[in-house]
Order: structure tokens, then C-alpha cells, then sequence
């Protein structure tokens, strides 16, 4: 019998919770139930989470509940917040990692109190100085990895090319029939151009570059990132948090405006009529819930962010992300790359 995929859910954390939480979780068993290969573990306060399971009648054999008596803010600091965070639900999820009573941990709380305690309880991988923060984007072929978005401010060369590494496994274990197509965000596509970290970058991942490990496309910039020719995008986390929010700020002007049009007159809203179904599939593209969920590489065990803002279906969407990254093998997916570059190196 194979070992069911168990992931630790950090129940309390972010706008909502846990009542949006626990309906992420509701919709994902609804989903997947009928596979039988996973465990929903639950961490927080454990007579709140009961009484919203049993609103929501959820009686499953695929949760289970750890309690906690405490919950880190959205305003604690990573400083106060590791003091008093021992007994909080974001800090036994990823401890349940190291206790081997889970596969990989989620929270929608605190970011920067989640990187502090996941880099605490798990630690870096080795020969992995920093963390990257991968998130998941829509492009003319599928989706784009685009790591970093906004762990590191400032990286050298062997930080970006870790985070090729790292991203490129991430692409294997989501899409394990397809190559990873690595580039690295520019001003411009030309060699000659951008930051001598850049240009050093450059040329080592065109040594690296194989069918083995993945194709590296060379430079791209901001105006062809969703074109799809290459779906992993590599940047440090200053130029990749302003790529970022610039795209999910033109999203949300196109659908706003776009609403705005299709309903300011009679003929707009006929025309409306006519073209309702096509409007319903490009509205579901730029849905920002359907890739919620940013993943921490670079540590011994996964953890995924979710946005603290999102819906219970958006917390669904990044269930589901945890779901097919253990499914996918990641860790070992990244161990390969790496031990592919070491190869590479003797």
C-alpha cells in the first residue's frame, strides 16, 4: 500500500481564517475524494475548527486536527513572532515536517514570520545560501514559473542560477513531460546587456543548459513573459515582486475596464450577449485565485504561502499546488539538479 501524501495546514493563518480555510479544504476533498491518497492535517484551535467542520458538514477520514493555543499576526514581527511561536499552528505545520508527520506545510499567515520559521525548523539545503519564492503564472501555452518574488532584494550569479535549479525542478514535478525552459529577466535579449551578475549568470546556465536538466532560452523581457516560450523566468526578488504586482495591476485594469465597456450601453450589453462564453474563459484565465500559492525553495521540505487574502476557493487552488508538487516528487526532482550540477562541475 502506498503512503498517503499528508499535508500540514496551518488553519488559522491569514484574512478569514479558519472558516476559509477549512473551505479550501471542503472543496478539495469533493474533488479528489474519490483517490484515497491524502491526509488533511489541520493545525489550530481545535474546538473553532470542529464546529465550523460540522457547519460545513465535513465528516471525513481525511482530516485530522492538531491543536494549538496560538496564532501569529499579520502584525508580528519575525522577531516577536519566533519568541512566542512555538505553540502557534504556523510553527507545528512546518514542525510536523521534521517530525515525519507530514510531506509539505501551507499557510495563508505572515510571510515574512513563515520564511524566518521555515528556514529555522528545516534549514537550507546544501550548498543553497537563500530561499527563492516561486509563484505560479498564466502564459499563452500553460504557466510560467517565475522565481524570485521578493525573498531576496539583492542576489549574485550562483543565487540565480540556484534559482534555475530550484524553478526547473518545481516545472518537473508539475509537468514531468515537459523540459523546463529557463530565462533569465533583462532589459533586453542581447548578450551584451544587463548587470555583470547577470551577464555571469548567463553564460554558466548556457553551460548547464541540456535535455537533462533544462533549455536555457537566454534572456527575456517584461513584455514577452507570458508568451510562453519559456516557462521558467529567473530574476532576483527586488525585479520579480515589481514584475509581480505590475502584472496583477494590468489584470485587474483589463477585467475592471473591460466590465466597464461591456455594460455602459444597450448595443455594448447585446454585444455582451453574444460573446458571454468567451468572456467567461478569458475571465477564468486572469483569475488570480486559480494560481494562489507561491512555494519556498531552497529548504528541506517544501512549504507553500498562500495569499492572505483569498477566498476559500483560491485556498483551495493552493491545497491542491501542495498536492501535485508531493505527488511530483519535488525534493528529489531538486536533489537531481543539483547533483546534475555538481556532475557538471567535476
Amino acid at each position: 500500500m502506498n503512503k498517503k501524501i499528508n499535508i500540514a495546514i496551518d488553519a488559522m493563518g491569514g484574512d478569514s481564517s479558519p472558516n476559509k480555510t477549512i473551505e479550501g479544504v471542503k472543496i478539495f476533498i469533493e474533488k479528489n475524494a474519490k483517490n484515497n491518497d491524502f491526509i488533511l492535517n489541520l493545525f489550530g484551535n481545535e474546538i473553532e475548527i470542529e464546529k465550523i467542520l460540522k457547519e460545513k458538514k465535513i465528516q471525513s477520514n481525511l482530516i485530522k486536527i492538531t491543536n494549538t493555543n496560538s496564532v501569529v499576526s499579520d502584525d508580528d514581527t519575525p522577531l516577536t513572532a519566533i519568541k512566542s511561536s512555538k505553540d502557534t499552528s504556523m510553527w507545528k505545520s512546518i514542525r510536523s515536517q521534521i517530525d515525519g508527520d507530514s510531506d509539505i506545510s501551507l499557510s495563508a499567515g505572515n510571510t515574512g514570520v513563515l520564511l524566518v520559521i521555515s528556514k529555522m525548523i528545516l534549514k537550507m539545503m546544501k550548498n543553497i545560501n537563500k530561499p527563492a519564492l516561486a509563484g505560479l503564472w498564466p502564459n499563452k501555452k500553460g504557466l510560467s514559473i517565475v522565481l524570485d518574488l521578493g525573498a531576496n532584494i539583492e542576489c549574485d550569479s550562483k543565487n540565480l542560477i540556484d534559482f534555475a535549479e530550484l524553478g526547473s525542478a518545481l516545472s518537473k514535478s508539475l509537468s514531468p513531460d515537459e523540459t523546463p525552459k529557463v530565462a533569465l529577466l533583462n532589459i533586453g535579449s542581447e548578450e551584451i546587456k544587463g548587470t555583470d551578475i547577470l551577464k555571469d549568470a548567463f553564460k554558466k546556465l548556457k553551460d548547464l543548459s541540456s535535455e537533462n536538466n533544462f533549455i536555457f532560452n537566454g534572456y527575456i523581457e517584461g513584455n514577452n513573459l507570458m508568451n510562453g516560450d519559456s516557462n521558467v523566468i529567473i530574476t532576483d526578488g527586488f525585479t520579480g515582486n515589481i514584475a509581480l504586482k505590475t502584472a496583477e495591476g494590468t489584470a485587474k485594469f483589463i477585467t475592471t475596464n473591460l466590465k466597464r465597456y461591456l455594460t455602459e450601453n444597450f448595443f455594448s450589453k447585446i454585444s455582451l450577449i453574444f460573446s458571454y462564453f468567451s468572456l467567461k474563459k478569458f475571465k477564468e484565465k486572469l483569475d488570480p485565485r486559480k494560481y494562489n500559492g507561491a512555494i519556498f525553495l531552497g529548504l528541506n521540505g517544501p512549504v507553500v504561502k498562500s495569499h492572505g487574502g483569498t477566498d476559500g476557493i483560491g485556498f483551495y487552488y493552493s491545497i491542491d499546488l501542495c498536492y501535485k508538487i508531493v505527488k511530483g516528487n519535488l525534493m528529489q526532482e531538486i536533489k537531481n539538479n543539483l547533483n546534475y550540477i555538481k556532475s557538471e562541475k567535476d
